[in-house]
C-alpha cells in the first residue's frame, strides 16, 4: 500500500491505493491504462517473476519497472517517462491522442512479442484471453461451419439511447441473418446461400476487459455517443442467454467483480482519459486524473454511465471471483 500527501495538508499522509502520474506530452491515455494495470495485481506479480535482459525498447521490461515503482515509496517518482519513451519507439507516439482500447491491445501484443520467457508471456495473455467460437449456419441445408479464435477485449455495440451492460452483452451474442448480397458460400451446397452467423463463448478469462464502442463513423466523420450505459459492480455470466455459450463451455465460476473503469471526457476530436480503480485490500474506490489522486465512491463511478458533458465509461475491467469470494 502506498501513501500520498494530502493536497490540503502537508503533515498528514492519506492512505490511497493509487499513485498519480504526471501528464507528459498528452500521456493521459497511457497514464490511465497504467492505473488499471497496477490494479491488476496478478499482472504485476507475473512480471516480477520475469528475469529480463536490459533493453530500453522492451515494453514488458519497462512496464515491470513502472508497476514495481507504483507499489513502492511515493517519494521516488514512478519511471513512467521511460515507459512512454519505450512506447514511442514501438510506434505508440508521444504527443498524439490515442484510443485507450487500441493502446491496451498494443501493449498486450508487445508483451507477447518481446518477452523471452514464452511460457510466462502466454500465462499473461491467457489471463485476458476470451476464447470464442464463431459459427456460420447455412439456412438451406443447416450445415454449420465453426472456427475457434480469441479476443483480448470484448467490444460491445451500444444504442443511441439507454443501454445496460446485460443488454449489450446479449446483443453481442445474438446471431445475424446474412441474406441477398451478404449470402455466404456453403461447402455442402457448393454455392452461396442465406446464412446465420454468430459468436459463442468457449472460455471466460480471469480478467475480463469490456470495451464500449462509443465512437461511431457517420457520414464521413466520427462522433462520440454520450448515451447511458449502466453496469453493475458484480456481473454473473450465467444469467445471460444460454445461446451465448458453446457446447464445450464447462466453467462453473462465471461471476465477476468490477475493479477498474477507464473514463473518457470530451469528444472524438479532443478528449481526456481518467480512471477509477478499486483497492485490493479495503475495496474502496479511488480516482486518478493524471497526477491528481483522490478517494471516490461507487456513486461517483456510477456517474460515468453517460450523459452530455460528463465523463463516460469507455473500458470496464472485471475480475473473476474466486470460489472463496463467490461462496462468501
Amino acid at each position: 500500500m502506498s501513501y500520498r500527501w494530502s493536497f490540503f495538508s502537508l503533515r498528514l499522509p492519506t492512505r490511497l491505493g493509487m499513485r498519480g502520474l504526471p501528464n507528459c506530452q498528452l500521456s493521459c491515455c497511457v497514464n490511465t491504462l497504467l492505473q488499471t494495470f497496477s490494479a491488476t495485481w496478478e499482472l504485476a506479480d507475473l512480471l516480477v517473476k520475469w528475469e529480463a535482459a536490459a533493453g530500453s525498447g522492451n515494453v514488458p521490461l519497462q512496464l515491470k519497472r513502472v508497476l514495481v515503482a507504483m507499489r513502492g515509496d511515493p517519494s521516488h517518482p514512478a519511471p513512467h517517462r521511460d515507459f512512454l519513451n519505450c512506447l514511442d519507439r514501438n510506434c505508440i507516439r508521444l504527443g498524439i491522442q490515442h484510443d485507450a482500447d487500441e493502446v491496451f491491445l498494443s501493449i498486450l501484443n508487445l508483451m507477447q512479442q518481446q518477452m523471452d520467457d514464452k511460457d510466462l508471456s502466454l500465462e499473461i495473455q491467457n489471463m485476458y484471453k476470451i476464447s470464442v467460437e464463431t459459427y456460420l449456419q447455412c439456412l438451406r441445408c443447416n450445415s454449420i461451419q465453426t472456427q475457434n479464435s480469441y479476443l483480448l477485449s470484448l467490444p460491445l455495440h451500444i444504442k443511441e439511447d439507454h443501454n445496460s451492460l446485460e443488454d449489450c452483452m446479449t446483443s453481442f451474442f445474438e446471431h445475424q441473418e446474412l441474406t441477398d448480397i451478404n449470402c455466404c458460400f456453403c461447402p455442402k451446397c457448393e454455392t452461396k446461400r442465406p446464412s446465420r452467423q454468430g459468436v459463442r463463448l468457449r472460455v471466460l478469462p480471469h480478467i475480463l476487459c469490456i470495451y464500449l464502442k462509443r465512437f461511431r463513423n457517420m457520414r464521413g466523420s466520427t462522433r462520440k455517443l454520450d448515451c447511458s450505459v449502466t453496469f453493475p459492480e458484480t456481473f454473473d455470466f450465467s444469467e445471460i442467454p444460454k445461446e451465448a455459450f458453446s457446447a464445450d463451455f464447462t466453467q462453473s465460476d462465471c461471476r465477476y467483480t468490477l475493479y477498474a473503469v477507464v473514463v473518457h471526457s470530451g469528444n472524438s476530436v479532443c478528449g481526456h482519459y481518467t480512471a477509477y480503480v478499486r483497492d485490493r485490500v479495503n475495496k474502496h474506490w479511488h480516482y486518478a486524473d493524471d497526477s491528481h489522486v483522490q478517494q471516490a465512491s461507487w456513486e461517483e463511478v456510477q456517474k460515468t454511465y453517460g450523459g452530455h458533458g460528463r465523463g463516460t465509461a469507455y473500458m470496464l475491467m472485471y475480475r473473476r471471483n474466486t470460489k472463496e469470494e463467490f461462496s462468501g
